[in-house]
């Protein structure tokens, strides 16, 4: 009899223990971002927030407002600027592939081209 004793509590010791410690909790993922929604820069460190339709460029050091504008997907991976920069005075479209999560290459409507990279 005690050994039958002695089974059950081992058994029942051993449930309770499974119970009361249950697997950690893995944090959420985090969501991939989408498209070009967020912030980006350049090699120069300007920083270019995209955000919802609207598009500003602003200086590292300063914060400074250096151009602004909108934007519209033409589709998943290709984005339309169009920006006034307010350093030149000047108005230009800018069409932005996206070549990966963390690159975007831009060319301006006067042949410049440059790249951004995504801010972490």
């Amino acid at each position: 009899m005690k050994l039958k004793a002695s089974i059950v509590l081992i058994a029942v010791a051993t449930l309770t223990a499974c119970v009361s410690n249950p697997p950690p909790r893995l944090p959420p993922p985090q969501a991939q971002p989408q498209g070009v929604e967020g912030a980006w820069v350049d090699p120069n460190g300007i920083v270019s927030t995209f955000q919802g339709g609207t598009f500003n460029t602003r200086s590292t050091d300063s914060n400074t407002l250096l151009a602004s504008g909108t934007y519209v997907s033409l589709s998943p991976t290709l984005v339309e600027i169009s920006m006034t920069s307010l350093v030149r005075n000047t108005q230009s479209r800018v069409n932005c592939a996206l070549v990966s999560q963390s690159q975007l290459n831009c060319t301006q409507d006067s042949g410049a081209q440059f790249s951004l990279t995504r801010r972490s």
